[in-house]
Formats: structure tokens, sequence, C-alpha cells
């Protein structure tokens, strides 16, 4: 008799492919290496909660303002109401908004850390994201801590929240002013994307601007440029790579080098 067995296919989830250099890879060997690519060393997107295991010391990360939570102010409905937009990114995402803050240590340092996700609506700020950050950039200053914010917005201000989103820009960049007077070292991350209100503000405030390689960094898109002004953009535009060599990041880091190179900069800095 013979017995029919059923084929087995490969589980999903264990193989992906890197956009870059189009390879093959291995889901686990990515992950070692905290999600880059072994073939190109393209940096694949990691979520906030993953960017905060691969920063801070194992175990010390404290999560603040998690009651901060959004809500629908100006009633916003587009294909879906601005409500049920919320919902449906919280259960995917697992986050209650595109930003998670908190204290921690690095390399035995004690930092204040913010994240922003591309996850969850793009990274957009909204008034969530620019309340925790400013709670945040308030305690860090309070007790004369490092601020260490890791940038991953591809949406600018929210446009679901109108007005009150734009004014985040002006609440986070205030914060960081007093911040500085009081002495603080703000170190901001670059990654990719990092456009739109987000650029145009606390994350090009840094007191050290770092940008993992190859991210897309600006204020608007490199298509809507072209499509505004009809010019041909350089080669390389809005690159992390374009912009160091013009003087608006200090340095790419790649990110297994990132924690070190963090904690390197607190104690030149004397912090």
């Amino acid at each position: 008799m013979t017995v029919v067995r059923k084929k087995r296919g490969v589980p999903e989830g264990l193989w992906l492919r890197c956009p870059s250099c189009q390879s093959t890879l291995f889901r686990k060997v990515v992950d070692q290496r905290l999600g880059v690519c072994p073939e190109c060393e393209h940096h694949f997107n990691v979520s906030a909660k993953e960017r905060i295991r691969q920063v801070l010391d194992e175990g010390t990360f404290e999560e603040w303002d998690a009651n901060v939570i959004p809500a629908d102010p100006l009633k916003f409905a587009d294909r879906k109401s601005y409500a049920d937009r919320l919902v449906a990114e919280q259960k995917r995402t697992g986050l209650s908004d595109a930003a998670i803050t908190g204290g921690g240590m690095i390399r035995a340092r004690r930092v204040a850390l913010g994240v922003t996700d591309s996850a969850f609506i793009m990274g957009s700020m909204g008034s969530v994201v620019g309340e925790r950050l400013a709670r945040l950039i308030e305690r860090a200053t309070r007790q004369q801590l490092p601020l260490i914010i890791i940038s991953g917005s591809g949406g600018g201000a929210r446009m679901h929240e109108g007005i009150l989103s734009l004014m985040q820009m002006a609440k986070v960049s205030a914060a960081l002013a007093r911040y500085d007077r009081a002495g603080g070292l703000y170190v901001s991350v670059l990654t990719n994307p990092t456009m739109g209100g987000v650029a145009a503000s606390f994350a090009a405030l840094g007191d050290v601007v770092f940008a993992e390689p190859r991210a897309l960094i600006g204020f608007a898109g490199p298509r809507t440029i072209q499509a505004t002004i009809r010019i041909e953009l350089p080669e390389g535009f809005q690159t992390s790579e374009f912009l160091l060599e013009h003087g608006y990041v200090d340095r790419i880091v790649p990110r297994d080098k990132l924690k070190s190179e963090i904690a390197r900069t607190i104690d030149y800095c004397g912090k």
C-alpha cells in the first residue's frame, strides 16, 4: 500500500529578500545582525521596541508617559475615521502611538531615550508624539540626563490632527531650547526615513547628529520636489551620505556601532 504524504512547504517568515541587493536572506541571520543585510549592509526598518533593545542595556528600560493616549479632536475622516484608524494601528503594531519614551542605561550611563516608529501611521507626529517627547525632554532637563532621540518618522506632522499636530514641532523645539540652556547633551539619531515636520524640528536640533547608512532624510520627498520645481536632483539627494557631505549630519554610524558611539559621545562631552 502506497502512503501519500502531504507535501511540506517552507514555513513562512524564515526567509526575506533584501530590497537593496535582492539577495534572499535567512531571517535569523539578519536578526542576529540587528536587522542588517549580511550581503550589502542594507539597514532594514526595525520597530521602536527593537531599537530600545539594541541601544539600551538589557533590563534597564523604564517606559514613561505610556498613559498619554491619542484622541480624535477634529473627528477627522478620509477613507475611514481617524478614531477607527487609531484602533487599527494600535492592534496591528502593538503600540499606542508612534513614539515610545523612557529612561535606561547605555553601557551603564543613565539616559533619557525617545524612539519614533514608522510602522504607526508612518511615524507621523501627532499630539501624543509631541507630548511624550516634550515630557521626556523636560524630565531629562530636571534630572540632568543625556537625551537620545532615535527618529524613524516618514509622515511628518499628522494631518488627521491639523494645527494640533503642527504645533508639536514648536513645542518640542522649545523644550529642547530650555534643555540646551540647562547644559544638556542631545544626541539625535536619524534613521530611514526621517522626513517632514520631524526632520524640520527636533530631529535636526541635536548637539550631535548621527545617521544610519543610506537613510532617507529631508523635508519633502525627492519625487515631490521634482514634481514641484521640475529640476533634476543631484545623485544620492537626501541620503545620509549626501547630507554628511554637506554638513547636515555629523557622522554615519552603522547600527551595530551605535550603542558604543553614543556611550563614547556622552563620555567625551563629560555628561
